[in-house]
């Protein structure tokens, strides 16, 4: 009799992660997620190079015709499966009283998409008692899935990534474009970074620069002005993956989070200390 008991309670134990959601639950959300990512990202495939409208939000911030089709697609999948789930997307999001939140960016990388640039992804990330729990990365141009689950690990295709171990003097940084918005503190502190690192990168999308670190093709990426529906699935991808993610200041990062450091986890306290 003492063997079956010990076998129930592991059963039980391995039935939840650590916040206490079950793992059926995670589990539905995170296929539903890689479903609407694959819909999506073969949406803007289809339609690049041949937007029909574009519109300003602001100074220098554009919206399409083709983030809008690429959300409702996003959208369409999560209210037909969850509709009782919370939606924070950059376009439309839909509060409602409910543990579980879908943080979604339908295209991240509009203004290269707008520019026939192909360094552009889905992202959709689930967070549960605001902490994310579900991280998906879609490249349509490359066909690359990125999928990170808490204490799962991270995956490209299917295939276990990890960050690298390179040091700072072999690092390659991905710096944050939008210089604009704190241009005396980023340009400062950029050039601090620039004496110590290998080299810079601006990308101009959040999930591509994060799956870099992630897969081990660069090592630390640094942000000041980011959204939530940017980051969410891409910083968990890249812990999951071995790396290290906190606040500016080296805090835990939340969905509260604007600015961060994102790295392969080596060259961290480096990067915050120059930084500060």
């Amino acid at each position: 009799m003492v063997g079956p008991v010990r076998n129930i309670k592991v059963q039980r134990k391995e039935s939840k992660i650590s916040n206490g959601v079950d793992l059926t639950e995670f589990i539905t959300r995170k296929n539903i997620a890689i479903k609407a990512a694959k819909q999506a990202g073969r949406l803007l495939s289809q339609r690049f190079g041949r937007i029909d409208k574009i519109t300003a939000k602001g100074d220098r911030d554009l919206v399409t015709d083709i983030d809008l089709a690429s959300e409702r697609i996003i959208k369409s999948h999560i209210i037909k499966n969850f509709p009782q789930d919370s939606i924070l997307s950059e376009e439309s999001p839909i509060e409602r009283k409910s543990e579980f939140k879908w943080i979604i960016d339908p295209l991240d990388g509009t203004h290269n998409y707008i520019h026939d640039i192909a360094i552009f992804g889905v992202s959709i990330a689930v967070a549960y008692k605001d902490e994310v729990i579900v991280g998906i990365i879609y490249i349509p141009e490359d066909d690359e899935l990125y999928v990170a689950q808490k204490q799962k690990g991270a995956y490209l295709n299917g295939k276990r990534i990890y960050v690298s171990q390179r040091k700072i003097r072999q690092a390659t940084l991905i710096f944050d474009s939008s210089i604009r918005y704190q241009k005396n503190r980023m340009l400062k502190n950029l050039g601090r970074l620039i004496d110590e690192v290998f080299n810079v990168r601006m990308f101009g999308s959040t999930v591509r620069g994060l799956s870099y670190i992630a897969e081990g093709k660069a090592e630390v990426e640094v942000e000041y002005n980011d959204k939530l529906w940017d980051f969410a699935a891409g910083l968990l991808l890249v812990k999951e993956a071995g790396g290290r993610v906190s606040d500016l200041s080296g805090g835990k990062w939340n969905i509260k989070t604007k600015g961060y450091v994102a790295s392969n986890g080596r060259i961290h306290k480096e990067i915050l200390a120059l930084i500060r």
